[in-house]
């Protein structure tokens, strides 16, 4: 191991209130450290930014509007579902019809930019990833590095799956319901979104549901770290699924229980999964400690 390395390692040892071996680092120095992760992470951004950018309008086009489209692959899927179900149009969705106003200068070149960063951040989280990992790896023990062992990669299957969630299936139903959401009966209100909102909303959907799926790998963490326990997400689970249903309730473009299940479900799946991460978390736990005993 490298002295910085041991160095960073006994730095964390005496946050965590446990003996070092006589090696010494401040505060400064790590946040230098800190700031070298931070630098490789931003060029690496910038980089992967100015390739998104080189085919922004390819994107705009073909990624960026298809969730609004009636030839977007989840509204075939769903439409073709809804048939074989006996279930009619109602889980076929209509296209959207408007267009994107602008109201600044500035407006589509800015908008080109969230682009090519929200492209940026979801091709590299995987390495964004590594470099947090790279700076807390020194305070860890070794049986902690090996809990840890593939996070990475769970973490970003975790992120890109709930970000392929959010594109192909919330967005498009969230779009759809939006659109044909009238207030009043007067018809006083013309549907003409900005772009930036068109973008800003999109890009809720996808990072917001690309976090959303993180939940088992923090549940998984949190039940490491004791804080909490199969026993609370038992307890709470009714609670959690009344939130889950009335969030698919909103997001889906009909009233009709079968595409609400299509939203709640992964959802209630994602919250069933962190109960067995923690419950199989407390038996590791308490087979250790029977071991100890």
């Amino acid at each position: 191991m490298s002295n910085t390395a041991t160095e960073r390692k006994a730095f964390f040892k005496r946050l965590r209130g446990q003996e070092t071996d006589g090696a010494e680092m401040s505060f400064i120095d790590h946040l230098e450290v800190l700031r070298w992760h931070l630098f490789r992470s931003v060029i690496v951004l910038f980089v992967v930014a100015l390739v998104v950018f080189f085919y922004v309008n390819w994107i705009f086009d073909n990624i960026i509007l298809a969730p609004t489209r009636n030839t977007f692959i989840s509204n075939h899927v769903f439409c073709w579902l809804g048939h074989k179900l006996h279930l009619g149009d109602s889980l076929c969705m209509s296209p959207v019809s408007f267009q994107l106003l602008g109201s600044t200068v500035t407006g589509p070149f800015m908008s080109a930019i969230d682009i090519s960063f929200l492209g940026a951040i979801i091709i590299a989280f995987p390495y964004l990833m590594w470099e947090l990992w790279r700076f807390i790896k020194p305070a860890l023990s070794k049986k902690e590095i090996s809990y840890a062992t593939g996070s990475i990669g769970w973490v970003s299957l975790c992120f890109f799956t709930g970000a392929a969630f959010g594109y192909f299936i919330l967005a498009p139903f969230t779009f759809n319901f939006l659109a044909g959401f009238q207030l009043g009966h007067l018809g006083v209100y013309k549907y003409m979104p900005t772009l930036d909102n068109y973008i800003d909303t999109l890009t809720s959907i996808i990072m917001g549901c690309g976090l959303a799926f993180e939940l088992p790998v923090l549940v998984y963490v949190l039940s490491k770290l004791g804080i909490i326990g199969p026993q609370f997400l038992i307890k709470y689970r009714k609670y959690a699924y009344v939130i889950i249903i009335v969030l698919a309730a909103f997001v889906s473009p009909s009233p009709d229980w079968t595409s609400q299940l299509i939203v709640a479900v992964p959802l209630i799946v994602l919250y069933e999964i962190g109960i067995f991460l923690s419950k199989k978390v407390y038996r590791e736990k308490a087979k250790a400690e029977a071991q100890w005993d």
